[in-house]
């Protein structure tokens, strides 16, 4: 057995510059005092348990194990059978592996590509580690991610966002664009929630509705307010689950789609005279705005002001309520926002080998990204008492007037 750990031999190297972890740290001959120590532990109390008479201790048997603190040499205490199973260190394990699974998964849940990872692995534990194994690491995500996608949800949710992100994903050998179909939820206590992930090959209203029948099936009863873009029959897909819920188009994604239309020259000036439309206090100020921008450009683009025009019910549907409600419906930026995560995420991968390399990707990266959203959305207390008025007897079970 290695002698105690000597703390004023430690002081002395940290003065000098050794560094604590690493190949050659500091720390490392505390990490393997402690280690073995446990070791130790584990077979008294295994031979006590499990008493014979012909079995004892015999001796030691030594392995070379890494560690974040470094590499080291381990003596594992051995019985005369050959029965005892150490399980901090098992007989063939030759990492602390748990700490450097976590480490693995830290970095890939930064967005790290397999190379960096590689790299800052091999810097912290003096340990060369395959790409195969960085998977399998990651790999142990997939069911926590699928528990996650399954859990039960609330019944009511006052505001939802729903939106897709396209990825490069490689399917029967070739590379193909799939949707990535985010959820993103309000609940009662003004929390932002993702409701879930989904995954198809494009992006329609048809999987919309698979979508929110999950969500249905999950538990969600009542959905107040849905913001969407403005995929065709998405407002159906959502009546036909949630018949009771208002929707509301994207007003920024209907900007952007009616500035397609519009030649570069005109586009300041349209934008100009488009502004008193969604920017106006009341729905008649705005249907006023938009009277005068089909007259000055309706002949030259009639097409846009005719999308404006037939899309208008659910264009306008915030300008019924205060400020304090329009301002998170009027756009779908709150899942915009979640989907600027995920290209932080992946902006190192041109493409995935498969879905779930993805998805857990997401997954991982979201949850960390979620630990920050712990205080409730701006005069929540406000809001909430605004839409029990608004949308009588449906949070009836939530806040008490």
């Amino acid at each position: 057995m290695a002698n105690n750990f000597d703390f004023e031999a430690a002081l002395k190297q940290l003065q000098s510059g050794q560094p604590l972890t690493g190949e050659n740290g500091i720390l490392t001959p505390l990490i393997k005092q402690l280690t073995e120590a446990a070791l130790n532990a584990e077979i008294e109390n295994y031979l006590e348990e499990n008493p014979k008479p012909s079995n004892r201790r015999n001796g030691y048997s030594r392995k070379t194990v890494k560690s974040s603190s470094g590499s080291f040499e381990l003596e594992t205490p051995r019985d005369r059978t050959g029965d005892f199973e150490p399980q901090l260190v098992k007989k063939n394990q030759t990492k602390l592996s748990e700490e450097i699974d976590s480490k693995v998964i830290s970095l890939f849940a930064l967005g790290m590509s397999y190379r960096d990872i590689q790299k800052h692995i091999a810097d912290m534990y003096a340990l060369d580690i395959s790409e195969g194994a960085i998977t399998n690491i990651t790999d142990k995500l997939i069911p926590e991610l699928r528990a996650w996608q399954q859990r039960p949800l609330d019944a009511v949710y006052p505001f939802v966002w729903l939106d897709a992100i396209h990825y490069k994903i490689k399917d029967e050998g070739r590379y193909v664009n799939k949707a990535v179909y985010t959820v993103l939820g309000l609940n009662t206590e003004g929390h932002k929630e993702l409701l879930g992930l989904y995954l198809s090959e494009s992006e329609g209203a048809n999987y919309w509705l698979s979508v929110l029948t999950d969500l249905q099936n999950r538990g969600i009863q009542d959905i107040l307010i849905a913001c969407v873009d403005g995929l065709k029959g998405f407002p159906e897909a959502i009546a036909a689950i949630f018949p009771q819920t208002e929707v509301q188009l994207c007003i920024i994604h209907q900007i952007r789609n009616s500035l397609r239309y519009v030649a570069s020259k005109d586009q300041k000036a349209f934008m100009a005279d488009l502004k008193p439309v969604y920017r106006a206090d009341t729905k008649q100020a705005a249907e006023m705005a938009l009277d005068e921008l089909e007259a000055k450009w309706g002949d030259k683009y009639e097409k846009v002001i005719r999308s404006w025009r037939e899309k208008w019910h659910l264009l306008s549907a915030y300008f019924k309520y205060p400020k304090a409600v329009r301002k998170p419906i009027y756009t779908t930026n709150a899942v915009e926002a979640v989907h600027r995560q995920f290209r932080k995420l992946t902006k190192t991968k041109g493409a995935f080998p498969n879905e779930n390399s993805l998805l857990k990707l997401l997954y991982i990266g979201i949850q960390q990204a979620s630990e920050k959203w712990t205080m409730p959305v701006t005069n929540w207390g406000q809001t909430i008492t605004q839409l029990s008025i608004y949308f009588e007897g449906r949070l009836d079970d939530i806040i008490k007037l």
